[in-house]
C-alpha cells in the first residue's frame, strides 16, 4: 500500500486546522487517517503546531512519501533535516549533535527576520509621516 503523510482538514469554514496524518495515497483528503501524527494551525500569527517526530520518522523509513505543504511543515520543524541525516548514514550521537547546529542556526535566523521585519515597518511608518509633496 502506497501511504503519504499529508495535512487533513477540520475546523469549520474560514477557519482551518489541519492535522498530519498517515494515509492510503488513493484516499480523499479528508478521508480515514491510519495514524494522526500531529497538528498545524495556519490561523494563529506564528503558525503553531505540533508533530509527533518518532512517529514520522517510522512512517518515513517504511516509505512513506510527504505532500509539499506536510514537507514545509517537517522542514519548519527540523524533521526533514533529521531525515536527510538519517538516509546519509549517521549514527545518533552525530544526528544530535547536527541537530543541536541546526537549531541554534535556525534561531539566529528567526532572529534575523523579525529585526528585518521590524525595520521594515520603521522604514513605512517613516515614510507615511513625511508629507509629500502634493500636499502643500
Amino acid at each position: 500500500m502506497a501511504t503519504k503523510i499529508r495535512l487533513k482538514r477540520i475546523g469549520r469554514r474560514n477557519r482551518p486546522f489541519y492535522r498530519m496524518v498517515v494515509m492510503d495515497s488513493r484516499s480523499r483528503r479528508d478521508g480515514a487517517a491510519i495514524e494522526e501524527l500531529g497538528w498545524y494551525n495556519p490561523i494563529d500569527k506564528e503558525h503553531s503546531f505540533s508533530l509527533k517526530d518518532d512517529r514520522i520518522l517510522h512512517w518515513l523509513k517504511d516509505g512513506a512519501q510527504t505532500t509539499d505543504a506536510a514537507h514545509k511543515l517537517l522542514r519548519r520543524a527540523g524533521i526533514a533535516y533529521k531525515w536527510h541525516l538519517v538516509k546519509q548514514g549517521f549514527d545518533d550521537s552525530q544526528i544530535e549533535k547536527e541537530m543541536k547546529k541546526w537549531e541554534l542556526n535556525h534561531e539566529e535566523v528567526l532572529k534575523a527576520r523579525s529585526a528585518k521585519k521590524e525595520q521594515t515597518n520603521k522604514e513605512k511608518n517613516i515614510k507615511s509621516d513625511l508629507p509629500s509633496d502634493e500636499e502643500e
